[in-house]
């Protein structure tokens, strides 16, 4: 019983630090705390575009339906850019395509207005003002940050967040013709 005792403390000690360590340069963090009796898990990531220089960040909140996802990015072209949650966490520049195709577990067809669709990935357009700036905040139904449950964004390797240089068109199968990756922050 103390051992046991022992080792839950000392777990709960490596689950604070781990907590305590802030977001490196590429590397995302989260953060776990107690709130109204239930357990709030925050994941924020920096967004790297091809060069490997951060422009802006994602941060994904689990919430009752799902997960929100918040991201701002500066830097971008004015207009609207397709983002999507992608299965692999790795964001090689300069073409993200170790990224993978969109988290897709349950085998539908690409778009938000696809009647055969979404992509637990799939997310409305993240929309750029003429100063380059954008944010987008918006609650994937089809995802949890629960680790071992299914359609975890926490899945060993992690997943990943991209940004494309063209709209999404919702529609069409496999990426909504939203073009080359132009941005990329690992989940995990």
């Amino acid at each position: 019983m103390e051992r046991r005792r022992r080792n839950n403390g000392l777990l709960a000690l490596g689950l604070m630090l781990s907590v305590a360590v802030g977001c490196e340069e590429g590397r995302s963090s989260v953060n776990t705390a107690a709130a109204s009796e239930r357990l709030e898990t925050v994941v924020r990531t920096p967004v790297l575009n091809a060069e490997g220089k951060t422009i802006g960040t994602a941060e994904l909140t689990q919430e009752r339906g799902g997960v929100r996802v918040r991201v701002e990015a500066s830097g971008l072209s004015p207009g609207a850019h397709g983002f999507h949650i992608h299965e692999t966490g790795r964001c090689d520049a300069p073409d993200f395509k170790t990224a993978g195709a969109h988290l897709n577990p349950e085998g539908k067809k690409h778009g938000l207005h696809n009647p055969q669709g979404p992509h637990a990935g799939d997310m409305p357009n993240l929309q750029v003002g003429s100063d380059g700036k954008g944010k987008a905040d918006w609650v994937a139904p089809g995802v949890t940050l629960a680790i071992g449950k299914p359609n975890s964004l926490l899945k060993e390797g992690g997943t990943a967040i991209v940004i494309h240089e063209q709209a999404d068109d919702d529609r069409t199968d496999p990426a909504g013709n939203a073009g080359a990756r132009i941005a990329c922050g690992v989940i995990r």
